[in-house]
């Protein structure tokens, strides 16, 4: 055995690191060790947010949240709420702004400010981290629990962080391997989607329209459920949608297909409005311009390739206001309120912001991220089934989980009460 700690925290992301950081501030004295499988910790953080880092949101609930239940996902967003989170990087030496939809970001809109600076914490707080240590094992052995490395390095641990995250870019090194720990431990397991992720359309309506990008709403049907909807930017791309809006959408189309639900996304160009508005402001402005083309008037209010593209789905191509039957004038209104997107699949985990899915919520005490299977196992981040929208929201679950479990591990250990597993 390579030597013993009060604590290993298996995984160097967001919520491995938050963990590490937040039981040493509470417990100084106890040895924690961080061990993460890639030979450089914080490859997600690196290129999250366009590698700008999208760190939290001013404004934090659970009704951002999908997977485990609302209650328990609002009791640790409570615990370390995301003005705590703003406070915490300012601390350690990160000012944030704010922008669109109350996204925070540093101030030096660089990723890496962020990573260091975490780091630079670990350090002045004595955690010890080893890189390109993957973790293949943890078992229980009386008290203490055994963690054993692909390298064949064991370490004995009081307690155990499973912080290894989702399945999402398996480049930065998750792969879901933590999964299996945790159910070897004695856990459940909520088979996992990619989320977040942009969308594979059928059809090529999309590669003409190739870095258009517009304001819409989707609405994700699902067989026995009510709709969901979502309001935000769509980016059209050669292989099919990206952009925020798809994004949030594509967990929601991801789960349905797994539980082999009917899923329709529909999508609409004129978020709000109805079709007694759409048909006053053609009329009015068939008044105005008679001999103008449906696709000019259209491109009043859209892109001049989604206005050329929409008028020719609805046959009015080439025709005038003037010309225009009222048979087709409601034909467009409909397409205009509600298309159908072909959604095909998604890019899946190689780009996915976020993995849907995990252990169950129900298996961990909220209060703690303590398991409730297996005593002195800590679950936090991803490794749970809990995935936020796009905005710094599984960003905030990290810091909250982290140190709801940082703190009850240190009240734990410091004061020598460690349950027997």
């Amino acid at each position: 055995m390579v030597g013993s700690a009060d604590v290993v925290i298996v995984g160097g992301g967001a919520a491995g690191l938050a963990t590490a950081i937040f039981s040493k501030r509470h417990a100084p004295d106890l040895r924690v060790i961080c061990l993460d499988g890639a030979r450089r910790v914080g490859a997600k953080i690196l290129v999250s947010g366009g590698s700008r880092c999208n760190v939290t949101n001013r404004v934090v609930s659970e009704r951002d949240f999908w997977g485990g239940p609302t209650r328990v996902v609002r009791g640790v967003l409570r615990a370390f709420s995301a003005e705590q989170a703003t406070a915490f990087f300012r601390e350690i030496g990160v000012a944030l702004h704010e922008e669109e939809d109350g996204k925070l970001f540093p101030d030096t809109n660089s990723s890496r400010t962020v990573l260091d600076s975490l780091l630079r914490e670990l350090a002045r707080l004595g955690v010890e981290l080893y890189c390109g240590e993957r973790v293949t094992d943890v078992r229980p052995e009386g008290a203490v629990f055994v963690v054993t490395s692909e390298q064949g390095r064991t370490y004995g641990a009081r307690a155990v962080v499973l912080a290894t995250g989702g399945r999402s870019l398996p480049k930065s090194g998750s792969d879901g391997a933590g999964y299996a720990i945790a159910t070897r431990l004695g856990h459940g397991y909520v088979d996992t989607t990619p989320a977040l992720a942009p969308l594979l359309l059928d059809g090529d309506r999309h590669v003409a329209l190739s870095g258009v990008s517009l304001p819409v709403r989707l609405t994700v049907r699902v067989e026995g459920r009510p709709d969901t909807r979502f309001d935000g930017a769509l980016l059209w791309t050669h292989f099919g949608a990206s952009g925020p809006v798809v994004l949030n959408a594509s967990r929601h189309w991801h789960r349905a297909r797994l539980e082999r639900r009917t899923v329709a996304v529909l999508l609409s160009l004129c978020p709000g409005e109805t079709l007694e508005s759409l048909e006053a402001w053609l009329h009015a402005q068939a008044l105005e311009r008679p001999r103008a083309f449906v696709s000019t008037v259209l491109a009043q209010r859209f892109p001049a390739a989604v206005a050329d593209a929409w008028a020719h789905s609805a046959g009015v191509e080439g025709v005038t206001l003037a010309h225009l039957p009222r048979e087709a004038r409601r034909r467009l209104i409909g397409m205009l309120l509600t298309s159908p997107l072909p959604v095909r699949d998604s890019r899946g985990y190689n780009v996915a912001e976020a993995t849907a899915g995990g252990v169950p919520l129900e298996e961990v005490d909220p209060s703690r991220m303590e398991s409730r299977r297996c005593a002195g196992l800590y679950l936090v981040g991803e490794m749970l089934d809990v995935d936020g929208r796009l905005g710094g929201f599984n960003f905030q679950w990290a810091w909250s989980s982290g140190w709801v479990a940082g703190r009850a591990i240190a009240r734990t250990l410091s004061s020598g009460t460690s349950t027997p597993n």
